[in-house]
C-alpha cells in the first residue's frame, strides 16, 4: 500500500518523496520519478531512523501494523519533532497514540492516526453523515467488498494477513448505550440487502479503531449518539477460511511453535504455504468491487432522519497498477492535505481534522462513487 500511496502522490501533487525500506529490491521495483528518492533504512535503528526524519516534513509508517514498530515510530516522530500519519493501528495502537495527544500538541507536532480507507475514508464518511444531523442516536458503519470471475482455487488475503487474523481471532470494542464495550471476536452479525454486485451481505464485528474515536470527536460526542459500530464482510470463501484459521490457534501468529527442527512463528509457515500455493496454482483474473458505507440515524430540524453515506469502488484502468487502490489514494489524498494547510498540535483521528467535502471532492476525482443521502423519516 505504501509504494501505492507514493505512485497516486507522484500522479497528484508536486511533492518531493522519499520512500524508506529495508530491503533495496523493493525499493527498486517503485517507478524512476525526478521527485522520488529512495534509501535503504533499518526502523529497529533509533539512531538511523531519527536521522532519516530530518530530511522530510512529514513521516508515513507503512509498516505493517503488528510487525512491532508502530509505536517506535510514532514517538521517533514526536522526538523528531515532524508530522506523522499512518494506515491505522488496529485500535490497540490507536488508544495508544491518542493517549499522547498532549505530548504532540506540547511539542507544536500533528498526527493523524489511521488514514487509509478503513480507518481513514471511513472516519471521513461519518463526519459527513453525523454533520447533517442536529443529534444523533447511532451511526452503523461498514466494508464489502466482491470479486466477479472464477472461483479462486487459492487464498488471496485482501490486505494484510497479520490483520485479518487479528481480525477474526480478537474480541472488538463497539460503542454501545453510550459506552465501549467489548464484544466477542466475530459477533454482531448483521445482513443486509446491497445494490448490484454486493446483493445480500452479511456483516459481523470486528477489531477496528472507529469505534475508539468517532463517538468521542468534538461535533459528534455533544449531539448524544448512544451507539456506533463497525462490521466488515469479505467474499463468503474467504470468510470460512478464516474462520477456519481462527478456530485453528492462527490468531495468536506471532508466539513460537516447536517442531522437528526447530521452533516457528504460526505466521511465517502460514505465509509460506499460501505463497507456495499461488505459485503452483496463480490465482484467476477477476473484477474487484468495493463499498464503504454509513449509516446513521437521529434528528434533523426537528424530524426524524436517517443520513446515508457511500462510496463505492468498481474497476477502473486508472486502479490496475495498485494492489489496494482505495487504501493507497486515500492516504494520499490525506496526506496532500495535511501538508498544503497547517493543522493543529496533537494527535487526531480523520473525523477531527479533513473537512469532509474537500476530501470526498478527491476521492471523486479518483474515479470512486460518492453519495449521501438524506431521508426524513416518521419513525424508524
Amino acid at each position: 500500500m505504501g509504494s501505492g500511496s507514493i505512485r497516486d502522490m507522484l500522479d497528484t501533487s508536486t511533492h518531493e518523496i522519499i520512500a524508506a525500506d529495508s530491503s533495496e529490491e523493493r525499493l527498486s521495483r517503485l517507478p524512476a520519478h525526478q521527485r522520488l528518492s529512495t534509501r535503504v533504512l533499518d526502523v529497529s535503528d533509533r539512531s538511523a531512523l531519527l536521522a532519516a526524519l530530518q530530511d522530510c516534513d512529514l513521516c508515513v509508517n507503512a509498516v505493517p501494523t503488528f510487525a512491532g514498530y508502530q509505536m517506535a515510530i510514532f514517538q521517533a516522530c514526536l522526538e523528531a519533532g515532524k508530522a506523522y500519519t499512518d494506515y491505522g493501528g488496529m485500535g490497540v495502537y490507536t488508544v495508544k497514540q491518542k493517549a499522547m495527544h498532549q505530548a504532540f500538541e506540547a511539542a507544536g507536532v500533528a498526527a493523524v492516526v489511521g488514514l487509509g480507507a478503513d480507518p481513514g475514508l471511513s472516519n471521513v464518511i461519518c463526519r459527513a453523515v453525523a454533520d447533517r444531523l442536529d443529534s444523533i442516536e447511532k451511526i452503523n458503519l461498514y466494508w464489502t467488498g466482491v470479486r466477479i470471475g472464477p472461483e479462486s482455487p487459492v487464498l488471496v488475503p485482501a490486505y494484510s494477513l497479520s490483520t485479518i487474523l487479528s481480525e477474526y481471532s480478537n474480541p472488538s470494542m463497539q460503542f454501545l448505550d453510550g459506552e465501549l464495550r467489548e464484544v466477542p471476536a466475530r459477533g454482531g452479525v448483521e445482513t443486509l440487502d446491497l445494490p448490484e454486485p454486493f446483493g445480500r451481505t452479511t456483516f459481523i464485528f470486528t477489531q477496528h479503531s472507529e469505534p475508539l474515536t468517532i463517538p468521542f470527536a468534538r461535533g459528534i460526542a455533544e449531539k448524544g449518539i448512544r451507539e456506533f459500530t463497525w462490521r466488515l464482510s469479505l467474499p463468503i470463501q474467504d470468510h470460512q477460511a478464516y474462520v477456519a484459521l481462527a478456530r485453528a490457534g492462527f490468531g495468536d501468529y506471532d508466539t513460537p511453535v516447536s517442531v522437528p527442527g526447530g521452533t516457528v512463528k504460526p505466521l511465517d509457515v502460514l505465509q509460506a504455504v499460501m505463497e507456495r500455493q499461488r505459485q503452483r496454482t496463480p490465482p484467476p483474473a477477476y473484477e474487484s468491487h468495493e463499498i464503504h458505507f454509513a449509516v446513521g440515524v437521529g434528528q434533523r430540524q426537528g424530524r426524524a432522519t436517517r443520513v446515508t453515506a457511500r462510496v463505492i469502488g468498481r474497476p477502473h484502468p486508472a486502479y490496475e497498477p495498485y494492489a489496494d487502490a482505495a487504501t493507497s489514494m486515500f492516504l494520499s489524498i490525506g496526506v496532500q492535505q495535511m501538508l498544503d494547510r497547517q493543522l493543529l498540535p496533537g494527535v487526531w483521528a480523520p473525523e477531527e481534522c479533513f473537512d469532509p467535502d474537500a476530501f470526498l471532492a478527491e476521492v471523486t476525482r479518483r474515479h470512486f462513487e460518492v453519495s449521501i443521502e438524506t431521508v426524513s423519516t416518521e419513525a424508524f
